[in-house]
């Protein structure tokens, strides 16, 4: 099974479903990364290395979670906003249609981080379902320090309808998120290991499992 997993910023993909992203490639499955910023040019305007350096700590979380390939986008981050739509649209549609995955994750559009509601709206309009292909899954996940940060009701509350045990791969989780030294934080932030454990125990209550990771199931086809 190939699946495609869109990001807005290193470390999105790991703190939202790397367990899950473990678990696929243990199982044989082709994981794709689809990082859509560079996620540095806005945090680090005067430190252009940092491009460099979330690359070189990509590299590392690939190997560790046995990613087939992360494919870069590059737009600045924070501001996918002031893009035209279609911008956005297309490198998205593009590796859809070449990669044409079974199952794509992306971000939950309820997010408090505008990038990761953009890349929502452009996702759903490359999922269109066409003759020639359709992707069987489109999942939104959870992404610790964005979604629990918005309003929790109406549009904007993330409501799980889908859960993966990640119980065996909580560690293997862990450590790639420790190769982002410029993105984690110190407990109690929730981009602390301290506190994606925690959350990963949180969700892994809810199905009677150690920890487990958590998805807003947008659209299956049979």
């Amino acid at each position: 099974m190939r699946v495609l997993v869109i990001a807005a910023h290193p470390d999105d993909e790991i703190l939202g479903l790397g367990g899950t992203i473990a678990k696929h490639t243990s199982q044989g499955d082709e994981v794709h990364i689809l990082m859509v910023t560079e996620g540095s040019s806005t945090q680090y305007k005067d430190r252009p290395e940092m491009i460099k350096q979330k690359k070189k700590e990509m590299s590392k979380v690939k190997d560790i979670l046995n990613i087939g390939n992360i494919h870069f986008v590059n737009f600045p981050d924070m501001r996918l906003d002031t893009l035209a739509h279609i911008e956005v649209n297309n490198p998205i549609t593009k590796a859809i249609h070449k990669l044409q995955p079974e199952v794509v994750y992306t971000h939950f559009y309820g997010d408090v981080n505008k990038d990761h509601r953009v890349i929502f709206d452009s996702t759903m309009v490359a999922v269109r379902p066409s003759a020639d292909f359709a992707v069987k899954k489109v999942i939104c996940y959870n992404t610790p320090s964005s979604t629990e940060w918005n309003v929790q009701q109406g549009h904007t509350a993330f409501m799980p309808n889908m859960y993966v045990d990640i119980t065996s791969f909580l560690e293997k989780k862990l450590k790639a998120l420790n190769e982002y030294k410029s993105e984690m934080r110190k407990y109690p932030h929730p981009r602390s290991l301290e506190a994606i454990k925690i959350h990963a125990n949180y969700w892994g209550s809810h199905i009677g499992v150690e920890a487990a990771e958590a998805f807003m199931l947008v659209r299956e086809i049979r």
